[in-house]
Order: C-alpha cells, then structure tokens, then sequence
C-alpha cells in the first residue's frame, strides 16, 4: 500500500487487516511516524509475508475471510517466535481480550480506535522488543549468551530450553544483572501496561525460569528473590 517513505533502518510492522479503509488509515499514521508497513488482505498472504522476511512486529485483525487470526498467532508462538504482537478487534468483551492475550498477543485493541492510541501502543511494543538486545560479550566465554537472532540463550554453551516469556525474563534480567527489578517494572516491560497479567504471573514464571537454570548450574542460584522489592539476576561464573 503506497504511503510516505520510512528510512531503511525503520522498524518493520506487517499488518495483517481485510477492511481497506481500516487498513489505510493505519498504514498512513504508521508511516508518519516513520514505521515501515507491509499489508496483507488475508492470513495466506501474511504467512508469506512473515516467512519470507523479518518484522519487527504484528498488527492484525482477528476474523478475516480465511480463518481466524489469534489461530495463526498461537501458530506463531508454538513456532517460537517472540515478536510483539498487537490485535485489532471488534469484540470487546473482557473474555475475548483474555482470549487473545493467552493465545500469544502482547497487546488488544478494540474498533473503533483512535490512530493515536494505536500510535502509543505500537511504539511501546516496538520499543520493548528493541530493548532485548544482545549481552555485551564482555562475559568469559562460559557465562551466560543471550543470542537474539537465535532467539536462545545460553548457559556454559548449553541452550536452555524457554518459553518466550522466560526468553524476555532472562533478557531484561541479565541487561541489568545486579540490580532488582520490581515485578512492576518486569510486567510493565515484557506484558505490556494494558495487559491482564498480574504480579503472580511474573512470579510463575520466575519460577519456572529459576528451575531451568538450576538444571544447568545446580551449584549457583542465579535469580535471588528480595521480599517486597522484586528479582535480581547473578551472571554465571
């Protein structure tokens, strides 16, 4: 869809929108803000699309004319892929929301919206998948790697096997190791301010993360809980 030109190194949205009304609006607040915007009409096409290239993020509808888009978004996160995911709706019941954020969405968006707020989500979202960033490697070559392109991490030279959002845990943890985080801060920078997730839903899957990286380094406890303040992560030794 023709619009005002982004540089190269814009971020790379593929929209993923059948009403092209709808979709032509989103494509010029987008590209005025210097976001990069590839349409497709039908999920087919998408898949194609994310197949073929690489994005920074999703932005799609949910019912489109072949099939249903949170099955092609659950399709993705079994894929593993972690780019963010932002979903455009016309349901707006609380169900429908929770819905689509269990099934792998980052953020939900109910029509009508207003090109502004869809404005503020997308950066936020661009903004939180361009913090994860490699660890420096400044580390001896048998402490923790964080390989992004991968999309792995590393302990000792043995992946660990994670969910994406213990993939996002063990990034924003290790960017500021030694330092605690608030659940507050975690939730905020890895679920996103509009999500439904909760203080418990960090803590299980610190858990679960902690688990896994005991399996690599019995002998170390990487991740120390500080009671009423939130987690701070050790590097490996």
């Amino acid at each position: 869809m023709p619009g005002l030109a982004p540089s190269t190194d814009a971020p790379q949205v593929l929209l993923l929108e059948d009403d092209p009304a709808i979709a032509r609006t989103i494509c010029y607040a987008l590209q005025r803000e210097g976001i990069a915007v590839t349409h497709s009409l039908l999920i087919a096409d998408a898949r194609q699309q994310w197949a073929s290239r690489s994005f920074d993020a999703l932005l799609m509808d949910v019912g489109l004319p072949d099939g249903n888009g949170l099955d092609w978004c659950r399709e993705l996160r079994s894929g593993g892929s972690i780019a963010p995911v932002l979903v455009l709706s016309a349901r707006s019941e609380e169900m429908d929301k929770i819905l689509g954020l269990e099934l792998g969405a980052d953020d939900y968006l109910t029509k009508p919206f207003s090109p502004r707020e869809l404005l503020a989500r997308m950066r936020a979202l661009l903004r939180r998948s361009r913090q994860f960033q490699p660890v420096a490697q400044t580390q001896p070559a048998q402490a923790l790697q964080i390989d992004e392109q991968g999309q792995r991490a590393l302990i000792h030279s043995q992946t660990l096997d994670l969910t994406r959002r213990e993939f996002q845990l063990l990034q924003c943890l290790s960017r500021s190791a030694g330092r605690i985080l608030s659940r507050e801060h975690l939730l905020e920078q890895i679920w996103g301010l509009h999500s439904e997730s909760t203080d418990r839903t960090v803590d299980t899957h610190i858990k679960t993360l902690r688990a896994k990286l005991r399996e690599c380094l019995p002998d170390q406890e990487l991740i120390t809980t500080h009671r009423g303040l939130g987690y701070s992560l050790s590097l490996p030794e």
